[in-house]
C-alpha cells in the first residue's frame, strides 16, 4: 500500500509489496494460534502467557532497533512478538479483566490513535520510509504492537460479539483488506493512511483465520488445534522470511555492482 522509493537497505523495515502482506498475514495468524496454545492449550493463563511473550518481544525489538540496518530475520520476528503479545493483552483487557471486546477495542484503538498522532506531531507524516531515525523507528513499533493489539480485539468482536462464525469474521476482514487494495490501485486515497488502514486490518484477518483453523467443529472451526497451526504458520513464514534474506543479498549485490561501474 506505500511505495518504496529509496533502496531497501537504506530503512531499517521491510518493503512493503506483496511478499511483505503474505509475511504479515502469516505473522498475524501464527500470534494468534501460538498465543492461544500457550495461554489455553498449555493451560499457562494470560497474565503468565504475556509475561512469556514480553520477554520474546523485548528480546526481538532490541536485536532490531540495535541492527543499524534492515535484517528481515529481525524485523519478522518483533513482527511475531507484537501479535503474540496483541493477542495476549487483548484477551486480558477482554477476558480476565472483563473490560468486553467494544471497550477493549475502544481503548486499544485510542491507544493506537495517540501513538500515531505524537508521532505526526513530530514527523508531521506517518510514512514508514525512510526509517533510520531511532525515535522514529520506536514510534512505528509501538504503533505495531497496539494495531496487533486491537486487530485482535476487534476480530473476538466479529466473531464473538456480532456472533459471526470464525469464517464468517475472516470474510469481513478480507473484504475490508480487498476495498483497501482496490483504493491502493483505483483511487488518490494517500498510500500512507491505506498503509495504516490495511496494517491493522490484517491483524484481525490473522485473528478469526487463526480461529477457524483452531477452534472445535462445533464451534465452526477446523479444529487443527493450536500446535499444528502454529508449527505450519512456523514452517510458512520461516520459508518466507529466507525468501526475503534472499532477496535483500541481491539488491545489495546489484548496489555494489552500480557502485563498481561508477
Amino acid at each position: 500500500m506505500q511505495d518504496l522509493k529509496e533502496p531497501e537497505l537504506l530503512n531499517k523495515v521491510a518493503q512493503v509489496g506483496v511478499i511483505f502482506w503474505l509475511t504479515k498475514i502469516v505473522a498475524t495468524t501464527l500470534g494468534e494460534t501460538f498465543g492461544d496454545f500457550l495461554s489455553m492449550t498449555l493451560s499457562l493463563g494470560y497474565s503468565l502467557t504475556l509475561v512469556i511473550t514480553m520477554s520474546f518481544l523485548a528480546i526481538t525489538l532490541f536485536a532490531q532497533l540495535s541492527s543499524k540496518k534492515y535484517v528481515p530475520l529481525y524485523f519478522w520476528l518483533a513482527i511475531i512478538g507484537t501479535t503474540t503479545v496483541g493477542t495476549e493483552i487483548s484477551d486480558l483487557l477482554d477476558r480476565t479483566l472483563h473490560l468486553g471486546y467494544p471497550l477493549g477495542s475502544l481503548i486499544l484503538s485510542s491507544a493506537l490513535f495517540a501513538t500515531l498522532f505524537l508521532w505526526y506531531k513530530k514527523y508531521r507524516d506517518l510514512s514508514i520510509y525512510p526509517m533510520t531515525d531511532f525515535r522514529k523507528e520506536v514510534f512505528f513499533w509501538v504503533a505495531v504492537l497496539f494495531s496487533n493489539s486491537l486487530g485482535t480485539a476487534f476480530g473476538d468482536f466479529l466473531s464473538d460479539s456480532l456472533r459471526l462464525s470464525y469464517l464468517g469474521g475472516t470474510l469481513v476482514t478480507s473484504a475490508v483488506i480487498l476495498i483497501v487494495l482496490s483504493l491502493h490501485y483505483f483511487s488518490k486515497v494517500s498510500p500512507v493512511v491505506l498503509f495504516w488502514v490495511a496494517f491493522v486490518f490484517t491483524r484481525p484477518f490473522g485473528a478469526t483465520f487463526g480461529d477457524l483453523l483452531t477452534k472445535p467443529v462445533n464451534m465452526h472451526g477446523l479444529e487443527l488445534g493450536t500446535l499444528n497451526a502454529s508449527i505450519v504458520e512456523f514452517l510458512i513464514i520461516s520459508f518466507l522470511i529466507f525468501i526475503a534474506h534472499l532477496r535483500l543479498n541481491r539488491q545489495n549485490m546489484l548496489s555494489c555492482e552500480k557502485l563498481k561501474k561508477n
